[in-house]
């Protein structure tokens, strides 16, 4: 179904990994279109509850963007090239579905702005970070300067952005940009292990908490808000009456995201 990408269904959680290991997975228009694609499959196919995405091979997540598709651009092409990969990277930030990142080897450039549009990220130990976009004499144009200055502080962001410096996995634990860092060969089994139990949670309510927390760092909303009223719609769903009927009745909830 794509040329760039393979995707698998486990459990309910459903891996996608940018299939590129001889460009070390690098983004290029294609894969930009087909991540598009198959963000849509996550949000719509209903036996998808959580999703993962990685990359193929032992060496890189995403090295960062097809450069070679930079060369000769003008100011407007360049524009359209940014704002593509923004839309992109916001389709996974909103999704109402859990998006974790298991970044296995580099995530640089475009690479660690996806890493970052996910909802969190798990490393390897051999994982590097890094937007080295300044060495081509460009900034990141997919989302970088605003979700590293969310995740690390405007200081931290900064220097890693002017200087092109990658940080190696340890660090990004330091800095709160991953929440954890494991053996290579135990990546993709944590964040199975993690999105296990969100998919055992309500449906609905995950995708509020997804919602109210993303309202944080959007100026156009009130973020106390979309809690109040994420909050009070959940009363209206059966899985708020199974939850806490099963919580008296001392039994597990089975939620059916209705």
């Amino acid at each position: 179904m794509y040329q760039t990408l393979l995707t698998s269904l486990e459990e309910q959680i459903f891996i996608i990994t940018i299939n590129r290991p001889d460009k070390l997975n690098a983004i290029n228009n294609m894969v930009m279109s087909e991540l598009s694609a198959v963000i849509d499959e996550v949000y719509h196919n209903a036996e998808i509850r959580s999703a993962i995405i990685t990359g193929a091979g032992p060496k890189a997540f995403v090295a960062g963007a097809d450069i070679s598709e930079f060369e000769g651009l003008t100011i407007e092409e360049g524009k359209k090239l940014a704002q593509k990969g923004q839309d992109v990277f916001q389709k996974i930030e909103d999704c109402p579905k859990p998006v974790v990142a298991a970044v296995n080897g580099f995530a640089l450039g475009g690479g660690h702005e996806l890493a970052m549009a996910c909802h969190f990220r798990i490393a390897s130990e051999n994982a590097k970070f890094g937007q080295p976009e300044v060495n081509l004499g460009l900034i990141p144009g997919y989302g970088g300067t605003q979700r590293l200055v969310q995740l690390i502080g405007k200081g931290c962001a900064i220097e890693m952005m002017i200087t092109g410096n990658m940080i190696d996995a340890n660090t990004a634990l330091q800095l709160n940009l991953v929440n954890y860092v494991v053996p290579q060969n135990e990546l993709l089994n944590r964040a199975k292990s993690i999105l296990a139990i969100a998919n055992s949670k309500a449906p609905l309510a995950i995708s509020k908490c997804i919602e109210a927390a993303n309202a944080v760092f959007n100026e156009t909303k009130n973020g106390y808000q979309v809690e109040m009223t994420g909050f009070g719609e959940c009363f209206a769903t059966e899985d708020m009456k199974e939850g806490t009927a099963a919580f008296l009745e001392k039994r597990k909830a089975v939620f059916k995201g209705k």
